[in-house]
C-alpha cells in the first residue's frame, strides 16, 4: 500500500508541473491562436538560464528567480511576440508550425552553444528538508509544485475571465479591429500573453529539472506532455488542463513503477518515455477537436509547374550532372552525395503532402525508418523488394492517417509528432525493428539481375529514382489530382460545400507520402548497408520541415537544394564542433525570415535570370540594339508561354519564367474567401 501511495504522490507533484506548463501553452493560444510547439525548448532555455544564476554565478535561488521568472522570461516573450509570432494566429497552420518550431531549434542551439554539454544538476528547494506522512517522504520541492500549480491554474482563471485585461486578450483574439474601437490595444495584450507563458514555460523547467536532470533535449520534452494535458483542455479551457495535467503525472508514474512487473517488460523499455504521447495520441483520436475556423481571407500559393518538356530536359540535366560529379570521388564524400539525393526524395514527400496538400507531417523521417526496416528484412534486394517496402510503408501511412481522418491542422501535425516519436522511442528500439538499436544490415540493390555494387553506381541509381519521383509528383500536380490537392489545401471548408469526400482522399495522399518517404529510407539503408534507429530520430523530421520552409516546399527545386543542405548540417557541426549550436540557430532564423514563403529561396533563385535580364539588357539593349534583336530571336526578353504548363491547361496566363531553373515553379498568390 505504501508503494502505491508513493508513486501517487510523485504522480501528484509531477502532474502538478505538467500543469504549470500546460497552462502557459493554453494561455499563448486561447489569447493569441498561436499553438507554441516550442513551449518545452523556452522551459529548457530559461532553466539553464536559472542554472548559470543560482550555480555558476553563485546567486541566492530566490534571486535567481525573480531575474529568470520577472525579467528574463516575460523579457524574452515580448520580443518573440513582437519579432517572431506576430500575425501568425491568422497564418494558414503550416506556417505558424514552421515559425514555431525554427523557434525550438533555435532555442536548442542557443542554449547548446552557451552551455556546452557536460554533466550539470539543479539542487531541489530547501534540499535538507524532509517530511515524513504516512511512511511517505515528501520535500519541500514537492509542496512548493503543488501549491504553485494550483495558485498559477487559479490565478489565470481569474485573469481570463473576471478581469478586463484578461477580457481583452480574448477580444483580442475574436475581433482585433473591434478591440481597437473601444480603446483596447490587441498587440499589447499580446505581449502580455506571451510574457506570461514564456514565465510559465521556465517555472516548469526549474521545477522539474531536479527530477529529470539538466538534459537539452528531455526538458524541451517537457512540452509533449503539456500538449497532452492542453489538448484535454481543448486549449482554452483551464480547468481541464490541470485534470489533464494530474493524469498524465500519475500515469507516468504508475507506468515507471510497475512495469517491471509485467511479463515481457524487457520488450516495454521504451515505454515510460512516451506515455506522454500515447496520452496524446489518444486524447486526439478520442476527444473531438475544437471546431474548424472559417470566413477567413488567407494569403494562399498556387506553385505552376513546368512543362513536361522542359522538365524532362532538366531531369535528364541533373542525372548527367551527378554522374559527373561522383566521377573519381572518395567513398566517404559519395556517401554524403548519396544521403543528399535520399533527403532530397524525403523531402519531396513533403512537397507532395505540404506543399500541395497542405498537410503538416511530423514524422516524415519515421516513415522513412519503416522504409528502411522492411527492405532489411526482404530476401532478395531487387526492385521487387524495393516495391515491398514502397507499399509496405504506403500501409503505415493510411494506417497513421485512418484514425485520424476527422482531424485538420494543428491537431493532425500534433497526430503526426505523437507518431514519429512512439516509432523513435519505442518501436525502433525494439528487438523487432532495428535490434535494440544494434545496427541494421541490408544488401545493395539490384535491377533486372545487375547488382549495383560500388556506391558510385549505386549513388546514380538514387539520382535517377529521384527524378522518376520528381516527375511522378509533377505528373499529379498537372493532372485532376493535383487540381483536387490545391483546393483541399486552399479552403477544405470550401471542398465540403461542393459535396466533396476529402477524408478517403486524405488517406490516399498521406499513404503516398508515407512511400516516397519509405522509399528514401530504403535507398539510404541499400547505400549504407548497415543504419542504426539514430538515424531515424523524430527531431530530424522538424528539422526537415525547417529545411523545406528554408528552401521551398512547393517546388521540386527546393526540395533538391534542401536535401543537400539537411546532408551538409551534421557535416559541417562535425568539422566545427564549436559552432554546432550556432548552425542550428542561423537554420532556425532563415526558417523565421522565410516560413511564411511556402516557395522558400527556390522563389528567390528563379527570380534571379528575370532580375538580371530586368537590370543589364535594357542598358545593353539601348547601347547595342542589333544585340538586343540577335538576342529576342535567342529567346532573351520575351515570354514563351507555350513551353510553360501552369498546371490548370490555361496556356493564355502565363504562369512561370522558362528560364527559371530545374524543375522551376512559380508563384501566384490568390485571397481565398471561405464562407
Amino acid at each position: 500500500m505504501n508503494e502505491f501511495l508513493s508513486y501517487t504522490v510523485i504522480g501528484i507533484f509531477t502532474g502538478a508541473a505538467y500543469a504549470i506548463a500546460a497552462s502557459g501553452l493554453v494561455l499563448t493560444y486561447s489569447t493569441t491562436r498561436v499553438f507554441n510547439i516550442a513551449h518545452g525548448a523556452i522551459g529548457m532555455f530559461f532553466t539553464f538560464v536559472y542554472w548559470d544564476f543560482s550555480q555558476r554565478q553563485g546567486l541566492p535561488a530566490w534571486l535567481s528567480l525573480v531575474l529568470v521568472l520577472g525579467i528574463c522570461a516575460p523579457l524574452t516573450g515580448v520580443l518573440l511576440q513582437r519579432f517572431v509570432t506576430r500575425g501568425l494566429g491568422t497564418a494558414p497552420v503550416g506556417v505558424s508550425l514552421v515559425v514555431t518550431v525554427a523557434l525550438l531549434v533555435a532555442m536548442i542551439g542557443i542554449a547548446t552553444q552557451i552551455w556546452k554539454p557536460e554533466a550539470r544538476a539543479i539542487p531541489e528547494f530547501f534540499p535538507d528538508k524532509r517530511f515524513d506522512v504516512w511512511g511517505i517522504v515528501i520535500t519541500p520541492q514537492h509542496i512548493i509544485t503543488l501549491v504553485l500549480s494550483l495558485l498559477v491554474a487559479g490565478g489565470l482563471y481569474v485573469l481570463l475571465a473576471r478581469t478586463r485585461v484578461g477580457t481583452a486578450m480574448r477580444a483580442s483574439v475574436d475581433n482585433a479591429e473591434l478591440l481597437g474601437l473601444y480603446g483596447g490595444r490587441a498587440e499589447v495584450v499580446s505581449a502580455l500573453a506571451w510574457a506570461v507563458g514564456t514565465s510559465l514555460a521556465a517555472l516548469g523547467g526549474i521545477l522539474l529539472a531536479p527530477q529529470i536532470g539538466m538534459d537539452f533535449y528531455l526538458l524541451t520534452l517537457i512540452v509533449i506532455s503539456a500538449y497532452a494535458a492542453a489538448m484535454l483542455g481543448k486549449l482554452t479551457s483551464l480547468p481541464m488542463t490541470y485534470v489533464g495535467a494530474m493524469a498524465l503525472g500519475l500515469a507516468s508514474s504508475y507506468v515507471v513503477g510497475y512495469l517491471d512487473k509485467f511479463p515481457g517488460a524487457e520488450n516495454l523499455t521504451g515505454l515510460p518515455p512516451v506515455v506522454p504521447t500515447i496520452f496524446l495520441f489518444a486524447i486526439l483520436v478520442l476527444l473531438p477537436q475544437a471546431p474548424l475556423r472559417i470566413g477567413q481571407v488567407k494569403g494562399l500559393v498556387s506553385a505552376p509547374v513546368p512543362s513536361p518538356t522542359k522538365t524532362g530536359v532538366w531531369g535528364i540535366g541533373l542525372i548527367g550532372f551527378v554522374v559527373l560529379l561522383v566521377s573519381g570521388m572518395a567513398d566517404s564524400t559519395l556517401l554524403n552525395v548519396g544521403t543528399a539525393i535520399a533527403y532530397g526524395i524525403l523531402m519531396l514527400s513533403l512537397v507532395l503532402l505540404t506543399g500541395y496538400g497542405g498537410f503538416v507531417s511530423l514524422a516524415q523521417f519515421a516513415f522513412a525508418g519503416v522504409g528502411a526496416v522492411i527492405y532489411s528484412q526482404v530476401e532478395q534486394p531487387n526492385l521487387f523488394g524495393l516495391a515491398v517496402a514502397i507499399i509496405g510503408t504506403g500501409l503505415v501511412g493510411a494506417i497513421v492517417a485512418i484514425p485520424v481522418l476527422r482531424l485538420t491542422g494543428l491537431y493532425l501535425a500534433l497526430a503526426t509528432l505523437a507518431f514519429g516519436q512512439l516509432m523513435d522511442k519505442l518501436i525502433f528500439t525494439s528487438a523487432w525493428a532495428f535490434e535494440f538499436n544494434n545496427p541494421l544490415k541490408a544488401e545493395r540493390l539490384s535491377v533486372l539481375g545487375y547488382k549495383f555494387e560500388s556506391l558510385t553506381s549505386t549513388v546514380i541509381m538514387m539520382a535517377v529514382f529521384f527524378v522518376l519521383v520528381a516527375f511522378v509528383i509533377i505528373a499529379i500536380r498537372r493532372g485532376r489530382l493535383g487540381r483536387i490537392l490545391i483546393a483541399m489545401r486552399d479552403s477544405q471548408a470550401a471542398c465540403g460545400t461542393l459535396g466533396l469526400d476529402m477524408r478517403w482522399f486524405r488517406v490516399g495522399v498521406f499513404a503516398g507520402s508515407a512511400s516516397i518517404a519509405g522509399l528514401a529510407g530504403a535507398l539510404l539503408i541499400s547505400m549504407r548497408m548497415s543504419i542504426t534507429a539514430n538515424d531515424f530520430l523524430y527531431f530530424n523530421s522538424l528539422l526537415l520541415l525547417l529545411m523545406a520552409g528554408v528552401w521551398g516546399l512547393t517546388s521540386i527545386t527546393g526540395a533538391a537544394l534542401g536535401g543537400v543542405f539537411m546532408m551538409y548540417l551534421p557535416v559541417a557541426q562535425g568539422e566545427n564542433p564549436d559552432i554546432a549550436g550556432l548552425l542550428f540557430v542561423l537554420l532556425a532564423v532563415g526558417a523565421i525570415i522565410l516560413g511564411r514563403n511556402p516557395n522558400g529561396l527556390a522563389y528567390y533563385l528563379f527570380q534571379l535570370p528575370r532580375w538580371i535580364q530586368g537590370s543589364l539588357f535594357p542598358a545593353l539593349a539601348e547601347k547595342y540594339p542589333g544585340m538586343a534583336l540577335r538576342a529576342q530571336e535567342y529567346g532573351f526578353g520575351r515570354r514563351d508561354d507555350d513551353d510553360y504548363d501552369d498546371g490548370d491547361h490555361n496556356d493564355g496566363d502565363p504562369g512561370g519564367d522558362p528560364g527559371a531553373g530545374p524543375l522551376a515553379e512559380e508563384v501566384d498568390t490568390h485571397a481565398v474567401a471561405a464562407r
